[in-house]
Parts: structure tokens; sequence; C-alpha cells
């Protein structure tokens, strides 16, 4: 089944993902990198194309573009 996600653009999705990884930098040279698994991505979606969604998020004051493909999708949950 494919979904037209067309009809959920300016609505806020809560995305599960299958296994994603990501790494923090320390500030100094001597710490070492932190690990940590990415399991949700939240935002509103902006657009919706043949290979992922995009999202937009704020966080601390800034706004960010999130591409999501579809095959990191486990689950949606739309608001």
């Amino acid at each position: 089944m494919k979904l037209d996600w067309n009809q959920y653009v300016e609505k806020t999705l809560n995305i599960t993902m299958f296994e994603n990884y990501g790494v923090v930098y320390g500030k100094d040279k001597g710490e070492h990198p932190t690990f940590y698994e990415i399991v949700f991505k939240t935002g509103k979606l902006v657009a919706a194309f043949d290979d992922g969604l995009l999202l937009e998020a704020s966080r601390e004051n800034n706004t960010y573009k999130i591409f999501v493909p579809y095959n990191s999708i486990k689950c949606v949950e739309i608001f």
C-alpha cells in the first residue's frame, strides 16, 4: 500500500526509526566521541518525496529541516 503523505503536510509527525546512529564529539581533543541511537524524529511535515519525508523542527531558537528516507521509518504517529 502506498500512502499519499501530501494529505498530512503541515501536520506534526512523530517518527519511530529503525536503527540509526549519530555521534557527538566533545569540545576538547581528549574527549571521546559519544555514539547514540537515534530513535525518534519529530517535526512538522513540510513535503513528501518519492524517497522520503521532509520535516521542519525547532531547537534552541533555530529551525532545522530533516529529511527522513522511507526505508528508515518504522512507525509514524500523526498529530
